[in-house]
Order: C-alpha cells, then sequence, then structure tokens
C-alpha cells in the first residue's frame, strides 16, 4: 500500500517537472533568437548588492533606467 502511494508521488512529481520544462521550452521558442529579456544581474538589487557593472554592456544599475538595448527591455 506504501508502494503504490510513494509512486503516485513520484509520478505526479516527474509530471510537474516535465511542465516545467515544457513551458521554459516553448517560451525559448516563442522568444525572438531564443534569448530571455532582461538577464542581466546588475539590473537586480537583490543580486548585485555592490552596485558592480554589468558583465555584457558595461553599464552600472543606475544606468539601466535608461536602457535602450534590446537585450536589457
Amino acid at each position: 500500500m506504501e508502494y503504490i502511494i510513494v509512486m503516485g508521488i513520484f509520478v505526479i512529481t516527474i509530471i510537474l517537472l516535465l511542465f516545467a520544462v515544457a513551458g521554459i521550452a516553448i517560451k525559448l521558442w516563442a522568444k525572438k533568437d531564443g534569448e530571455f529579456a532582461g538577464t542581466c544581474a546588475s539590473q537586480s538589487p537583490f543580486l548585485n548588492k555592490d552596485g558592480a557593472a554589468c558583465g555584457f554592456c558595461g553599464k552600472t544599475p543606475d544606468q539601466f533606467e535608461n536602457c535602450n538595448e534590446e537585450v536589457h527591455n
């Protein structure tokens, strides 16, 4: 009986993980050039607490307010 419950939870977990991977794959497929928008970590105050410049474009976090580059929009 416990084996059936454990297998059921395992199957549900696998199905949910497949949905998550499929969702990410669909998003990449639907986006132009398959890129995520706003992937620069220096845009996030949670990831960039030191105010370091972007490794991609070299801008500091306060310069992203007027950023016209397509990668960051």
